[in-house]
C-alpha cells in the first residue's frame, strides 16, 4: 500500500510540514476512545528492502536483521492483534530476497528473510500473503509481456516449492497495482486472472489479494460490478489514499461506501481497506521523500471512516512507522514509538466498543 511504485505517480503536492509540526509538538495528545464499531487494524504490509528513499528509515535495519529479529518483528505485530501480513516484494532493484537462478541475491545478514518471517508467522499465528514480483524494473509490459510473465510464474513456482509447506502461507499478493479510473484496464484484469489461475494450480487452498489505488474515483456502478464478477481475486484491499493526499478521511468514507454497495452485489470479493498511516518528510508522493508516521489524530479519523464499510482493515504499514518500545526488532522512524503507543491507548480506551469483525 502501497507507496509501492504507482503511489509515486500521484501529483506532487505540499510537503508534510503540518504533520511534522504535530509529531514534534511538546503537548502529547491523549487518544479518545474508539468510536462505536470502529474496527481494529488486522494486518499490514511488510518489506525486506526497497530501492528508493521512501523506506529510508527502515531499509538498513531490515537488511541487517537476523533470522531471530525477523521472527521477533512478526511477534511484535501479532502481539498488537495483527492477523495478516503482506510481503511487499520478493525481489527489487534487480536483486532477489531468496535463492533463485533468475537474479543475484541481495546482500543481507539473514540468508532467508522470507523463511524466517514465515517461521515466525507459523509460531505466532499470523497469516502471510506472499508477493509474486518483481523480476526487474517495473513498466506496463510487466502485466502481460510473455517473457516477464514466464519469469513471474517461475518465481511463483520457486516460492511455492520453498515455502508453501508453512502453515502461515495463507495467500498470494499481486503487487502490480491497478488504478480505478473508475474501472480497471483490460490488461490489468487479464494479468490478475492469469496470476490467480497459476496460484490455484500451485497452491489450491490459498487466497489472492490485490490493493488498487485510484479509490477516490470509485463509483461502484453497474460497470464496476460487472468487472468484480469477472475479476478472479478473493480480496480487494483498496488504498484509502489519505497518506498520498488524494482524499481526506471524510472523502474516503464516501468512496468506501460506494464500494461497499458494489461488493454487496458480488460477495465473493471481500472488501478490505489499505489505510495509509504515513506522512512525508519531504515533498509528498516523491520517491526521494522518506515516509514518516502520520499524526495519530489523522490515523484515528481514517480508521473510523472506513470501518462501517469494510470487512477488515490493513495498513501501509506497521514496519517502520509503528514500533514497540524496547523491541529487539526495531526498524523505523523514532516517532514510530508514539504512533504505536497512541494506537494501543486508543484501542484500550474503547475495547468494549471494538467491533470483533
Amino acid at each position: 500500500m502501497t507507496i509501492r511504485l504507482n503511489r509515486r505517480q500521484f501529483l506532487q503536492v505540499l510537503g508534510a510540514g503540518p504533520a511534522l509540526a504535530s509529531l514534534s509538538s511538546g503537548c502529547r495528545h491523549i487518544p479518545a476512545p474508539l468510536a462505536h464499531k470502529t474496527q481494529p487494524i488486522r494486518g499490514s504490509w511488510i518489506s525486506v528492502w526497497w530501492d528508493d528513499r521512501r523506506h529510508f528509515y527502515w531499509n538498513d535495519a531490515g537488511r541487517q536483521f537476523t533470522a531471530k529479529q525477523w521472527q521477533l518483528a512478526i511477534k511484535d505485530a501479532a502481539d498488537l492483534g495483527f492477523e495478516y501480513l503482506v510481503l511487499l516484494a520478493v525481489a527489487k532493484g534487480g536483486k532477489a530476497f531468496y535463492d533463485t537462478p533468475l537474479l543475484p541475491k541481495l546482500e543481507m545478514a539473514c540468508a532467508d528473510p522470507i523463511g524466517a518471517m514465515l517461521n515466525g508467522a507459523d509460531r505466532y499465528g499470523v497469516k502471510f500473503f506472499i508477493s509474486s514480483d518483481w523480476y526487474g524494473e517495473w513498466d506496463y509490459r510487466a502485466l502481460l509481456a510473455p517473457d516477464l510473465m514466464a519469469k513471474r510464474f517461475q518465481m511463483m513456482r520457486e516460492l511455492a516449492e520453498r515455502y508453501a509447506s508453512h502453515p502461515s502461507f495463507y495467500g498470494w499478493y499481486w503487487p502490480n497495482e491497478a488504478c480505478l479510473s473508475p474501472l480497471y484496464s483490460d490488461d490489468f484484469m487479464r494479468h490478475v486472472n492469469a496470476c490467480s489461475q497459476e496460484a490455484r494450480r500451485l497452491t489450491p487452498k490459498t487466497k489472492t489479494l490485490i490493493a488498487p489505488y485510484g479509490t477516490h474515483q470509485a463509483t461502484g456502478d453497474d460497470a464496476y460490478v460487472r468487472q468484480l464478477e469477472q475479476l478472479d481475486v478473493d480480496i480487494i484491499a483498496y488504498q484509502d489514499e489519505v497518506g498520498c493526499l488524494r482524499m481526506t478521511a471524510e472523502q474516503s468514507a464516501e468512496a468506501f461506501k460506494r464500494l461497499r454497495r458494489a461488493h454487496d452485489r458480488v460477495p465473493q470479493r471481500a472488501l478490505w481497506a489499505d489505510v495509509e498511516v504515513f506522512a512525508w518528510e519531504g515533498p509528498a508522493n516523491e520517491p526521494s521523500s522518506p515516509l514518516i508516521p502520520a499524526p495519530f489524530e489523522r490515523v484515528r479519523a481514517q480508521l473510523e471512516a472506513v470501518s462501517p464499510h469494510v470487512d477488515k482493515i490493513l495498513i501501509y504499514q506497521y514496519q517502520g512507522l509503528m514500533n514497540k518500545r524496547g523491541s529487539r526488532a526495531f526498524a523505523g522512524h523514532p516517532q514510530s514509538l508514539r504512533l504505536y503507543e497512541d494506537y494501543v491507548a486508543y484501542q484500550a480506551a474503547g475495547r468494549n466498543k471494538m467491533s470483533p469483525d
